[in-house]
């Protein structure tokens, strides 16, 4: 199966975000893939600010950028646009880093007025990049993901059967060409 590599764009360590990627990540696990988290915010604040192309962090990233079949973005939504961390990240790796790559764009948030925050903010950097094909994004309300002690997530019904659907979407879409996606 495919290669995914899964990026949290969130910098808080006790995000929803993050937890929530980690939650999705194990579906796609289940479905034969090979999962590799990548959480921004581990990468060094001086490496990502000062812009270190050749920090050991910031090759090694590009290079689990490069080795991915497929990339899931989550992000939390702060001022109607994806998380500076992630920016940063997106800034540093090479112009067409998604180059042939099938992308799933997810976001999180407080409210329903940034749920065009993918849309309008995120997917155009991504296509940009040259990403083979994003599919169907979705933003999730923060009140609809609860985190247990544990470190346990449950998402609420409908929009957990949302995210279901669109890793489920992405997970068929990995390996196809653009051409074949459009032709099914």
């Amino acid at each position: 199966m495919a290669t995914v590599l899964s990026v949290s764009g969130s910098p808080s360590v006790s995000s929803r975000t993050n937890r929530l990627l980690r939650h999705l990540d194990q579906r796609l696990l289940a479905q034969g893939h090979e999962v590799i988290p990548l959480d921004v915010r581990t990468i060094p604040a001086e490496a990502l600010l000062g812009a270190d192309f050749r920090h050991p962090a910031i090759v090694e990233a590009t290079e689990l950028f490069a080795r991915a079949d497929g990339v899931v973005v989550g992000t939390p939504v702060y001022k109607a646009s994806y998380s500076g961390v992630l920016k940063a990240l997106l800034d540093l790796l090479p112009q067409y880093a998604l180059t042939g790559k099938t992308v799933l764009p997810l976001a999180t948030g407080g409210s329903v007025a940034h749920v065009l925050a993918i849309d309008y903010a995120l997917r155009p950097v991504l296509n940009s990049m040259g990403a083979a094909h994003i599919v169907q994004g979705w933003f999730t309300l923060d009140k609809d993901i609860t985190v247990y002690e544990d470190g346990s997530l449950s998402v609420a019904a409908g929009a957990g059967e949302a995210l279901t659907q669109v890793v489920d979407q992405f997970s068929a879409a990995l390996g196809r060409t653009p051409l074949l996606a459009a032709a099914s």
